[in-house]
């Protein structure tokens, strides 16, 4: 069922559901999240079955802001680098996860078994109402990879949900997620930050906020830590998609003239096609707005039953690096 996530009793029925050890998905800013008690095992469980996602392929873990959270960072994890401190005080609430070591016997589940965890506080008004309620009764965070089928296209509204899993799942409904790709993931465990992720937080923020470069994978020694969403393969809808250059699409429709079909444009650019039959839609120029649309318009590609979708690869720019990887991704 749908829970209307303004009404303070909805908030409350979902806290009490986690705190039973049940699945309740919830809206971020980023995506919807499929939550559970992060520090409840056999909850936590439920998320991997649920996703069909693999047991060791970790999860984030989302806690609420103020001394709450201040709580719920010194249970989960052990003392933040300094650098990773002042990346909280930039950042959260907001779009950005830290991969930080992980107290000993502390959510084994939600980290995939690995000796770290990935922590986020996020700025959706709804979830912090929700985190907080959580809070209340004890569970300190909850881990929640986006409430979609592992491998596929991540939901950015409270029907994207529904439609994945019916009506055995609750649903808090916070409207339509405001940025759209999931969170920049920098991992703070081996002394220097390595962004493992890109997303709305850009590598130039993340560097001015921490007073440290961005190290590169292979700068260190010891290997990356697993972490949500960095399998070449992810974020795919059912039809087979296609990055291309303006031109080589340009050309690859003008081969198919009239006959072209099943085939979904996603373009900066003027596009034309002799057919009919092939569903255009226009990339906005601004990279915020283009992730904001992102995974709602693959999801709406999918449902006009296309084939095909061929997107105009965004520009090679820092600000459309989050759009230009879920993109990479989902072409896999």
């Amino acid at each position: 069922m749908i829970l209307n996530g303004s009404d303070p009793a909805a908030i409350a029925a979902a806290a009490d559901l986690l705190r039973a050890g049940e699945l309740v998905a919830f809206p971020t800013e980023t995506v919807y999240g499929l939550g559970a008690d992060a520090g409840n095992d056999a909850a936590v469980g439920g998320i991997f079955q649920a996703k069909g996602r693999p047991a060791d392929h970790p999860l984030i873990v989302h806690v609420p802001a103020g001394a709450k959270g201040t709580e719920a960072v010194s249970y989960f994890a052990q003392p933040l680098p300094a650098f990773a401190a002042r990346l909280v005080l930039a950042f959260w609430p907001g779009p950005l996860t830290l991969i930080v070591t992980r107290q000993p016997g502390v959510a084994n589940a939600a980290s995939g078994g690995q000796g770290t965890i990935g922590l986020r506080c996020p700025a959706h008004p709804v979830a912090q109402a929700l985190l907080e309620a959580c809070a209340a009764q004890g569970v300190l965070g909850l881990a929640g990879p986006s409430a979609n089928r592992f491998g596929r296209v991540s939901p950015t509204t409270a029907q994207h949900v529904h439609d994945e899993f019916g009506d055995a799942l609750t649903v808090v409904d916070g409207g339509a997620c405001a940025v759209g790709i999931e969170s920049t993931i920098v991992d703070c465990s081996r002394g220097a930050p390595v962004l493992l992720r890109p997303g709305a937080i850009t590598r130039a923020q993340i560097e001015a906020a921490c007073g440290e470069p961005l190290r590169d994978k292979q700068d260190l020694a010891a290997p990356d830590p697993r972490a949500p969403g960095t399998l070449a393969s992810h974020y795919a809808p059912d039809a087979r998609l296609r990055l291309m250059d303006a031109k080589t699409l340009q050309a690859a429709l003008d081969v198919l003239g009239a006959q072209a079909a099943h085939i979904a444009v996603w373009a900066r650019s003027p596009i034309k096609s002799r057919s009919q039959r092939v569903l255009h839609r226009r990339m906005p120029d601004d990279a915020g707005a283009a992730a904001q649309q992102l995974f709602a318009l693959l999801r709406s590609f999918d449902a006009e039953g296309v084939k095909l979708i061929w997107v105009e690869t965004p520009p090679d720019t820092p600000e459309w690096e989050g759009v230009r990887d879920r993109l990479q991704r989902a072409a896999a």
